[in-house]
C-alpha cells in the first residue's frame, strides 16, 4: 500500500486500499459540518462514555475554532481527560485524523507518552479508531490504521499498542490486517470500567 510521505504537519494522507481511495484529513473549520451531521446522526466518536457525543456539539456550538485545536494537540495543551468514572488524567500528545471518503467516514487517533512506548494505565492503546456505523464494512478502518502507522514512526515510536474487547472480531481484524499480533490479555482499569481487554502491538521496525 502506497503512503504520502509522513509528516505530523501534513493537511491530510491519501491511502489506497483495494479499490477504495480515502484520506487521512487534518481536522478544520471547513469540514466540521459534516462531522457535527454525523455526531447529530448518532455517531460518537468513543464506545467509553455515552455523553461524549453531546459534550462535543455543545462545545462545538460553543466555540469551534478552539475545539478544532484541541483535536490536534501534540504538545498536549489541552487540559485533563475526563474517563468513564468521572476521574481526570492529564492530556497526552495526540493528533487526530478524520477518515474522508466522499464525505466524513469517522476518526482516528494517535497518543504517546514522550521518549517511551509505555502507556499509563488509563490510556488503551495508542490508537484508536471508529468508524460511522453507516460506512462500516468498508474496510475504511484498516486503511487509516495502516494511513496512521507513518505518523508514529515518525515521532520515533518503535511499535504501537492497540486494544479492544474479546468480543469485537472485527475489530480484531482490522488490527491483524495491519500487522498487529496478541501481546497479551488483560484487565482494564476500573476507571476505564474494568472489563477484559485484548492488547495487539504492530511493529514499526524496518
Amino acid at each position: 500500500m502506497p503512503f504520502a510521505a509522513p509528516c505530523l504537519n501534513v493537511g491530510f494522507k491519501k491511502v489506497t486500499y483495494g479499490t477504495d481511495q480515502m484520506i487521512l484529513l487534518k481536522p478544520s473549520i471547513d469540514s466540521i459540518p459534516a462531522y457535527v451531521s454525523a455526531l447529530r446522526r448518532g455517531w460518537s466518536p468513543t464506545n467509553l462514555r455515552s455523553e461524549a457525543a453531546q459534550e462535543q456539539l455543545d462545545s462545538i456550538s460553543k466555540d469551534a475554532p478552539s475545539f478544532i485545536l484541541n483535536l490536534d494537540d501534540p504538545t498536549a495543551r489541552g487540559g485533563p481527560v475526563t474517563l468513564p468514572d468521572g476521574s481526570k488524567v492529564p492530556r497526552l500528545p495526540s493528533i487526530r485524523r478524520w477518515i474522508w471518503d466522499d464525505g466524513f467516514c469517522g476518526q482516528i487517533g494517535l497518543r504517546w507518552k514522550p521518549g517511551t512506548e509505555e502507556l499509563p494505565p488509563t490510556c488503551l492503546g495508542h490508537i484508536g479508531y471508529a468508524v460511522v456505523p453507516w460506512r462500516q464494512g468498508e474496510g475504511l478502518a484498516s486503511a487509516a490504521l495502516l494511513g496512521i502507522l507513518p505518523e508514529a514512526k515518525a515521532i520515533g515510536l518503535k511499535y504501537v499498542e492497540i486494544t479492544t474487547s474479546p468480543d469485537n472480531p472485527a475489530s480484531m481484524r482490522v488490527i491483524e490486517k495491519a500487522g498487529g499480533t496478541l501481546a497479551r490479555t488483560y484487565i482494564a482499569d476500573k476507571s476505564l470500567g474494568g472489563y477484559e481487554t485484548l492488547e495487539f502491538k504492530i511493529s514499526l521496525a524496518e
